[in-house]
């Protein structure tokens, strides 16, 4: 033995090459047989997670069903998958069907195959396995959407996926893409086919999908959305208010319904696409808010107590009260928008200091009339989120009125006249300290909170508050004071005046139409309150010296 180990020795001694060529054919082969094993083991249902699962699942409770195994080794390869190939999973809520019948996944299915055909939007006539289908191609009418669900628009990221998913979330069927960057939701659609190719507009967000063209949707089917998603958990109470005198003609569509519960009504209105549910005993009503049932005189909830036949512990109102939700179907009556056929001779500045709801105040104004605003600057990012005003010119003419946080004297008398936007110091203080280091949406870090930017923001920005406000009172033409914190406590009559100051006539209906739609999350500090109340002080004197209302109560302590 010793001496054929010496020979094979003296072998590779003089032929190392052959030495070194075995090595690498024996490592070659090992890799092979390693992968090849991983390849079996990874594979189907029999695979090695699988076998793990099963026994996992027998050794804890005899009773564990075999689905159950197969769904944690179902769990294990997508772990890892993920891992290995990076592929993209969808949403908890997807789910995903295999070839052979299997039953469907609850949580993460790979939508890399089929979906990303749908995706593309070219296989219409295709059944399409996964969470959406392409459905074709659609015209779209502003005046009369084809689907007239919720909306929202992204100029600058939007994507199919995005628009899916937004939809799904709400419980609607179908998501439609138009424009390359506007989605629209529904429970139906409500117009006729278009030829595909006039769906031509590659998706602002992703260059190789098609989001629509112009007046023309990309329509998808949402396989699997969820009913449950259109609870009521979901629509918002409104309250208890008396019953209209005309009810038919207040709330169109009405039926009776056995065993009434809220989520009953609110499923029926959604499916209706009607804003509100409106629940009177056995009666469910659906409709918008109108002249006729405007929502404005609300009644004690105790006027409303009856308990719902098909759940003890809801009050489904009676034949005087009736209870009120809003359901998450978008009111479609206000959402049109366009720019000034002809050009404005007077222009309008909506001037506030940062921070005082000037873009919340634009959205409203733009609901209400259904004309565009302008501004004095370029806010791309408020472009691209629907304000089409932002790239004009402001001295265009184009547009209903021009968003400033100017101060100068001659910036102020460039305009004609002007609705200036006051808002409490303390909370316009804090919402342009997060915009300045955290954007639009963002909020500014603990770290410039209790760090020394704060402290100086304040102090620089604070006195800046009081003469804005001055200066617009001092050199402004035909000043309209508006208040924040009056405009969303009674958003109808505030906005009302607003739209008057415009000269436009006002149209009862839009207004009811933005109000149900409004919204904001605001808070308070408490920081430097002595130097900023001083300057409250000085504003609220300016105001009553010019017969105008004091500042709001809620302003200071007083």
């Amino acid at each position: 033995m010793a001496k054929t180990l010496l020979k094979i020795q003296r072998y590779f001694r003089r032929k190392p090459v052959r030495f070194f060529s075995l090595i690498l054919l024996y490592l070659t082969a090992g890799s092979l047989v390693f992968l090849h094993s991983g390849f079996i083991n990874d594979s189907g249902p029999g695979g090695r997670g699988s076998q793990e699962a099963v026994a996992a699942s027998e050794k804890g409770n005899s009773r564990t069903s075999a689905s159950h195994a197969r769904g944690l080794g179902i769990v294990s390869r997508v772990f890892k998958e993920t891992h290995r190939s990076g592929r993209r999973y969808g949403p908890p809520w997807m789910k995903r069907k295999s070839q052979e019948g299997q039953e469907a996944e609850t949580r993460g299915g790979d939508y890399t195959s089929n979906w990303n055909r749908a995706l593309k939007g070219r296989n219409a006539k295709e059944a399409e396995d996964g969470r959406a289908k392409y459905f074709g191609c659609y015209v779209d009418d502003t005046l009369k959407r084809a689907l007239r669900g919720v909306s929202f628009f992204d100029y600058k990221k939007m994507t199919v996926f995005r628009c899916q998913d937004n939809c799904a979330e709400r419980g609607y069927m179908f998501a439609g893409l138009e424009f390359g960057a506007e989605c629209y939701c529904s429970h139906k659609i409500q117009a006729p086919n278009a030829s595909e190719s006039e769906c031509n507009m590659e998706c602002k967000g992703e260059k190789s999908n098609i989001c629509g063209g112009a007046n023309r949707l990309s329509i998808y089917r949402l396989e699997l959305s969820q009913e449950s998603a259109r609870r009521y958990g979901s629509a918002i109470f409104k309250g208890c208010f008396h019953r209209p005198d005309n009810v038919t003609l207040a709330l169109p569509f009405s039926a009776v319904i056995l065993n009434m519960s809220v989520d009953k009504c609110v499923d029926i209105c959604t499916e209706r696409e009607k804003s509100l549910a409106v629940l009177a005993g056995d009666w469910c009503h659906c409709g918008f808010p109108t002249p006729f049932f405007s929502l404005h005189e609300l009644e004690d909830e105790d006027m409303c107590l009856h308990r719902c036949q098909g759940e003890e512990f809801e009050s489904c109102g009676n034949d005087e009260y009736f209870v009120v939700y809003q359901t998450q179907v978008q009111d479609n009556r206000c959402m049109d928008r366009h720019f000034l056929q002809n050009r404005a001779k007077q222009l309008v500045a909506l001037a506030s200091f940062p921070g005082a709801g000037n873009t919340w105040a634009r959205h409203l104004i733009e609901l209400a009339t259904g004309f565009y605003t302008g501004s004095y600057y370029f806010d791309g990012y408020l472009y691209n989120k629907g304000f089409k005003g932002e790239r004009d010119h402001w001295r265009s003419g184009r547009t209903i009125c021009i968003k400033t946080h100017e101060s100068g004297r001659k910036e102020i008398e460039s305009f004609d006249s002007s609705i200036l936007m006051i808002r409490n110091p303390y909370k316009a203080l804090m919402a342009e300290f997060n915009r300045k280091y955290g954007g639009h949406i963002g909020f500014a870090s603990q770290a410039h909170w209790k760090g020394k930017e704060w402290p100086e923001f304040v102090k620089n920005y604070a006195p800046w508050w009081a003469s804005h406000t001055l200066d617009w009172l001092n050199y402004g033409k035909s000043v309209h004071v508006v208040h924040f914190e009056n405009l969303k406590r009674d958003l109808f009559s505030q906005l009302k005046g607003m739209i008057q100051v415009l000269g436009l006539k006002v149209s009862e209906e839009r207004l009811l139409c933005v109000e149900g739609q409004k919204d904001g999350n605001f808070k308070r500090s408490g920081e430097m309150r002595a130097d900023i109340n001083e300057l409250i002080r000085t504003v609220d004197a300016v105001l009553k010296k010019r017969n105008m209302s004091g500042v709001p109560e809620d302003y200071m302590p007083r």
